[in-house]
């Protein structure tokens, strides 16, 4: 069964015409019907800067993180190794938290839901969705790929496309995993922003307009209540960065690059594609959606028949506890869980990882990180993740001592 998008025909005087998303091949390493990017191509533009460099104008405020890349990490044989050796571990459970998750999703929007990942983390992850839509129930559901930046929001000109597109209402944001909640309420100001712009809040309210609740594979933060497990696990595609995302960089907004009525940028690193393991971690994972089929089922009515799963904020409470306790002064230097702490290790400067005891068996690729960067790994009894990166505060390149203060 194949869901055809609506057409919305849009009020008052005419707008500028919106761009045009981009797809493979032209642009990532997805098959052309599996994603669509709301993004537009900087691949030519040169903004790699060292990571080091990078820390240092992001913390003192002359640069803003997604003004410039990172250089992409280029995995050793051992990394590479982990990679498969966890993917195949994985395999089961991500396969079943993909059904969980997606058939919550269709539960709640309907077989119009249209998927928009938040690249790009989130774009591997609606790939299986879409997948497993089309795989249980026949469905053939929209899915694209849109920019969510810290400290700015989402892309209103993606919203806008969408708005142009599809019902607001049949959009469903997904993401890979919750830390502490931080693109939960990014995202929730960001929606309720477009609503008001583009007049999506009629005699119906917020319902007329996009809604702002998160999908996501895994929950550890307590924030978001369609979620395919709150367990704090490695999902594999956290373990690399373009190389398992469709060989597409970290969302760019620049406004030396970035004008009026454009889509947030992104990079297409066409020269990595012999490292490319995209198509391999969705083949992998949706293969054993047979196997997960029934227990998906049973899994999915008992969370319907149970009240909705509370939303606590726990993984906040707790960053603000390690923040205190660290003597870090901001939130935004803990990064919670699997997935953010690997993101700490491959594209920031990390002062310490704290790693919960008895969590050891998920952590081999994080230790060898540490090990390969230098970064002190503190075992931790009572973590409520299973590891936790700690982002060099008040880093310079001359940043020394224990305290992790910098020496100026």
């Amino acid at each position: 069964m194949t869901i055809q998008p609506d057409t919305a025909t849009p009020a008052g005087p005419a707008a500028p015409a919106l761009p045009e998303p981009l797809r493979g091949p032209d642009f990532g390493s997805y098959d052309s019907h599996e994603v669509a990017w709301l993004l537009s191509d900087l691949s030519s533009v040169e903004l790699e800067a060292p990571t080091e460099e990078r820390e240092e104008a992001i913390q003192s405020g002359g640069a803003h993180y997604a003004e410039s890349l990172p250089v992409e990490y280029q995995p050793t044989q051992e990394y590479q190794d982990l990679f498969h050796s966890a993917l195949r571990e994985s395999a089961v459970r991500l396969a079943h938290a993909v059904g969980v998750v997606t058939d919550l999703v269709i539960a709640e929007r309907g077989e119009r839901a249209v998927l928009v990942s938040l690249a790009r983390a989130g774009t591997p992850i609606g790939v299986l969705m879409r997948r497993w839509a089309s795989y249980a129930h026949g469905l053939t559901l929209p899915h694209y790929a849109a920019s969510i930046v810290r400290g700015r929001g989402i892309d209103q000109v993606a919203l806008a496309y969408l708005a142009e597109h599809h019902r607001p209402q049949d959009v469903m944001f997904v993401d890979g995993w919750t830390g502490k909640g931080a693109i939960s309420r990014e995202l929730a100001a960001a929606v309720e922003q477009a609503n008001v712009a583009l007049g999506l809040t009629g005699a119906d309210g917020a319902r007329a307009g996009f809604r702002s609740d998160l999908a996501v594979l895994a929950d550890p933060g307590h924030c978001a209540e369609l979620f395919g497990t709150r367990e704090d696990y490695l999902i594999p595609s956290a373990c690399l960065n373009s190389t398992v995302s469709g060989l597409v960089s970290r969302t760019v907004l620049n406004d030396a690059l970035i004008g009026p009525g454009m889509f947030h940028g992104a990079k297409f690193y066409a020269e990595l594609a012999p490292a490319d393991v995209s198509a391999e971690f969705c083949d992998m994972v949706s293969a054993q959606f047979s196997t997960v089929a029934a227990s998906v089922a049973g899994t999915v009515a008992a969370r319907r028949a149970e009240p909705a799963p509370e939303i606590t904020w726990a993984g906040w409470k707790a960053v603000e506890a390690i923040s205190a306790e660290y003597g870090l002064g901001d939130v935004n230097l803990v990064k919670p869980g699997v997935g953010e702490t690997t993101r700490v290790l491959l594209r920031r400067v990390p002062w310490k990882i704290l790693v919960r005891a008895d969590a050891s068996a998920e952590l081999a690729h994080v230790r060898l990180l540490a090990t390969q960067r230098g970064v002190e790994i503190v075992e931790v009894d009572d973590l409520p993740y299973s590891c936790v990166g700690l982002i060099h505060p008040q880093f310079t390149r001359g940043a020394t001592g224990a305290d992790g203060t910098a020496s100026r």
